[in-house]
């Protein structure tokens, strides 16, 4: 669909007229100018692009309302734009995406034959999972430069900074917009600002060929939520 969400006819856009004029313009921009890529290579591209829509998948938008998502990612990386930090044990962003991509596609090599883009949506599911679980069955020699839980965290978090910071992505999740100069006037009781809409239940199941809606429950943990001196939470 066009608008995926809780929020069936809601649209963030549909709020600019209340926005300065700077604002308007950079949040346009991520609609209407999608970066060409020029960091990465087009085969990098190409296999980026695929774990992307792994890591978030985007099934339930209709192809001209997908979120770009490699592009903000390649954007990133060609500005040589990052934190203003950098993990002891992690080479520069740039290396770490080249590297981890390459790591990738040599687990998918090792496991099945064949390359990442040449299989199917499960078995790249349960690639990422394994980077997840910080257990890659490959690429060790990559891995020793590019440690796998960072490397899954660098990955996912470009994921959702460039997906949740695209207006569509906010019209799905009810969010009004920058603040300014209009500011929010309800917050004090929760109640929702008159340019809101009413969430909608919205009932959405990961693609059964996808591994993400499987529950498994952290061993040795569950027992002790909550329990006095065991640093539980709730």
């Amino acid at each position: 669909m066009a608008q995926p969400g809780y929020y069936p006819g809601f649209s963030t856009l549909g709020q600019q007229k209340f926005w300065d004029a700077k604002t308007r313009q950079v949040v346009l921009d991520r609609v209407g100018n999608v970066p060409e890529v020029r960091f990465f290579s087009p085969q990098e591209a190409c296999l980026l692009n695929a774990v992307c829509d792994r890591v978030l998948p985007q099934d339930d938008r209709d192809e001209s309302h997908k979120i770009p998502i490699v592009p903000q990612i390649d954007r990133r990386l060609f500005e040589n734009s990052h934190d203003g930090y950098q993990y002891e044990d992690m080479p520069p962003d740039r290396e770490a995406y080249q590297l981890g991509l390459r790591a990738i596609e040599k687990i998918a090599r090792h496991r099945y034959g064949c390359g990442f883009l040449e299989i199917g949506p499960q078995e790249q599911d349960e690639i990422l999972r394994l980077l997840h679980d910080g257990k890659p069955s490959a690429a060790n020699d990559i891995w020793k430069r590019v440690p796998v839980h960072r490397f899954w965290m660098l990955l996912v978090s470009d994921c959702t900074d460039a997906y949740y910071s695209h207006p569509w992505a906010w019209d799905e999740i009810g969010f009004g917009g920058p603040a300014y100069p209009r500011a929010y006037m309800r917050l004090e009781r929760g109640e929702a600002e008159t340019w809101e809409v009413t969430e909608k239940r919205y009932d959405w199941k990961a693609p059964e060929n996808s591994v993400s809606g499987e529950f498994e429950p952290v061993s040795g943990q569950l027992e002790h939520l909550g329990s006095p001196g065991q640093g539980g939470t709730h």
